[in-house]
């Protein structure tokens, strides 16, 4: 059943239509969550949908796009959080995707999006926010647990689903 969600070949509309509505989702639960989601231990609720190219690659890049624009709509950092937001997106949701396209267990999905975010994002919040980068690391990575076990969840339901 795994590898059948995985090798399912979707149009390139139907491929548009959940683009479309996971990046507007993404938007949505950001909105819905900015007032934890932007504080200390930045607890993104909406970066559990990377988890979501476990089922569907085709997501990688409007996960960048999702995350960029709630940080254009939302974060106020300037450039380097959205181009930043954007590209860790992409890793993450990368990683996502390997994890599940090398058959490993569905609990390591919540490994990238715990420590990318929770690593890499600090680098240029360290320099923006005159913070130093251990205690943003450390904030941003805890606060990325939630988010992180989340996803496994929503890829366990849907899989079952879909």
């Amino acid at each position: 059943m795994k590898d059948e969600i995985l090798k399912k070949q979707y149009t390139v509309t139907q491929k548009l239509t959940i683009s479309g509505v996971v990046i507007a989702m993404y938007i949505v639960i950001m909105y819905l969550t900015q007032n934890f989601a932007f504080g200390q231990y930045q607890i993104r609720i909406a970066t559990s949908i990377y988890a979501l190219t476990a089922i569907f690659p085709f997501l990688i890049l409007p996960m960048g796009l999702s995350n960029m624009l709630s940080n254009i709509l939302m974060g106020s950092l300037g450039l380097p959080d959205m181009i930043g937001g954007f590209f860790v997106g992409i890793l993450t949701s990368y990683a996502v995707y390997m994890i599940k396209k090398n058959n490993l267990n569905d609990w390591l999905i919540s490994i990238p999006i715990i420590l990318f975010p929770g690593l890499i994002v600090p680098i240029w919040l360290s320099f923006l926010l005159k913070i130093p980068y251990y205690l943003l690391a450390i904030s941003v990575t805890v606060g990325q647990i939630i988010p992180g076990i989340v996803g496994v969840v929503l890829v366990k339901q849907l899989r079952n689903r879909i």
